[in-house]
Order: structure tokens, then sequence, then C-alpha cells
């Protein structure tokens, strides 16, 4: 057991992969450490020193399609607690800061940032000096993705995906990919949308009549009936109101909050997978019933 004066820097890496955890380094030194999950957290436990979080995030193989490279995107979320250190995007030499005891709110905002895949990125934590650091963690979440779409977008103040498209309906060829790819596929109507000016972010609570899929229990049943509800959100900037009718909402997980990617008339989606189907078109077989 170490002294008090040699308090261990401790770092808990629950990214899924086993056996990353528990690491201990000395004060002035740099710890490298490699990040090859798709989304995880850290906690830095007694901050001293420095670490160096290379991000290598493992990409989709095997397509024989003809494309551009993708870009990578990756996205930090602080811990409303996040103390003891400073967090930096680390790209071509030229740190950025992202992260701060002094920007750390109730509230923490999201981070994201974009690089191609030959070039190097890293996020650099610097701790900071403090008499007492026996009570100071920082902690973040991750998550590093090579398919997210360029049509979506988040209210971070780093990201650099374009993004010019968000709020634009999708095309038929998008809607049909969509149904076949997102995170959750539901059909339901919209109860209200709620705007929030601080996040610029718009909720849309929706009650579902089917759940095609969903990556997570997202919408669960409620109320004495069981129908299931949710919440979905989107950009406050794409000015989504509540209406009528019924609407197939499709869309991504991040950091465990559904957001918005194609959200046709159910009606509308029929007719385009119908017409698919008799051209044999279809990315994937969806039930109709």
């Amino acid at each position: 057991m170490r002294s008090p004066g040699r308090r261990p820097n401790h770092i808990i890496l629950p990214c899924f992969v086993p056996g990353m955890c528990g690491l201990s380094q000395e004060a002035g030194s740099v710890e490298q450490i490699s990040l090859h999950c798709a989304e995880g957290s850290l906690e830095w436990l007694y901050p001293t020193g420095a670490l160096r979080l290379s991000l290598f995030p493992r990409l989709p193989t095997g397509s024989t399609r003809k494309e551009k490279p993708q870009r990578v995107t990756a996205c930090i979320k602080s811990s409303s607690s996040f103390q003891g250190a400073q967090v930096y995007l680390e790209r071509d030499g030229v740190l950025e800061l992202l992260i701060s005891e002094a920007n750390v709110t109730l509230q923490p905002k999201v981070y994201c940032f974009s690089w191609m895949p030959k070039e190097k990125v890293a996020l650099f934590l610097q701790s900071t000096l403090h008499r007492d650091i026996s009570r100071r963690i920082a902690a973040f979440r991750y998550e590093l993705r090579g398919d997210w779409n360029a049509r979506l977008s988040w209210p971070s103040r780093n990201l650099s995906v374009e993004d010019a498209g968000t709020c634009r309906p999708c095309n038929n060829t998008e809607i049909l990919m969509a149904v076949c790819t997102s995170d959750f596929v539901i059909r339901g109507n919209i109860r209200t949308v709620s705007n929030i000016v601080e996040t610029q972010e718009s909720i849309i609570s929706v009650s579902a009549t089917r759940i095609h899929r969903q990556k997570f229990a997202l919408f669960q049943p409620v109320g004495k009936y069981g129908k299931s509800a949710g919440n979905i959100r989107t950009l406050l900037r794409c000015g989504v109101k509540p209406g009528p009718g019924s609407f197939l909402f499709t869309g991504w997980l991040h950091f465990g909050e559904a957001w918005l990617s194609c959200a046709p008339r159910y009606k509308d989606f029929r007719h385009i997978y119908e017409d698919a189907r008799q051209a044999h078109e279809n990315p994937c077989e969806v039930s109709l019933d």
C-alpha cells in the first residue's frame, strides 16, 4: 500500500474489451493508450502527469463498392463532475482545448471532431495543479465511428462533418437504407415537440404503434394499456413541429439517446417500398402489416 503522498494515478477503461483497466503512472510522465473500441468511457482517478489517447476505431471492412474514404467521427461527453484535468484534441502536432474544469456544467456538452482514416489524431489529457487530488476524477464517455451518416449532426462546437443537409427530407434511396441500417425503426405518431434553446435540440415525444427494430429499449410500454412511447432528438434549427398522421421514424443512438435520421410519413414509405420491391431494388425486407 502506497503512502498518502504517493497516491496512484488510476485509469479505468471499460470499453467492452476485456483486460483494459488498472494503469498507474508517476507524476510528470505521459501514459500512451490506444483506443480501438467503438464506444466506451474513461475514468482518470487522482490525475497526475498526462495521458495521450491515440484513436484507432475499427472500421467496416470487406466492402466491394468503390467509394471515397469515409471520414471518421469521434465524440466525447464529459461527466458533470469532471475535475482534475483538461482534454485537448491533438491534430498535426497542434493542441485544441476541448474540455476544462471551467466549461463543465451540470448538462455537459458533446464535443465532436472528424478526420480522414489516414490522418493521426489523439486526445491529450493534462492534469491540472491542485493541492488535494484525492476527490478529483476526470471522466468522460466517447464514441468512435466510421459509419455515421454524413446527414446526421449534433449540436457540438467542434463537429467538422458536413451538416448542411441535416434538416432536408431524405430521398427514396436514403429512406430505404435508413430502414435497413438504423439503430431504431419505429412506426408511430408525434405526441409533442419540446424545444431546448440551451442545447439547440428538439425532443420529439413519440407514441409507437409498431417497433420494427431498436438496438436498446428506447421505446417501452407506458400507461395501463401498455402502449410504447419514447423520445427522439433532432436539431432545433430543423423546426420540427407536431402534426397528425403516422410516421416511420429511423435514426441512431448517440450517447444512449435516439437521434433522428429519416422520418417519412408511413403511407409514403409504403409506396416507396412497394415500388422498390417491384423493381427488385430493396436493400432488405420489411414487414408492412
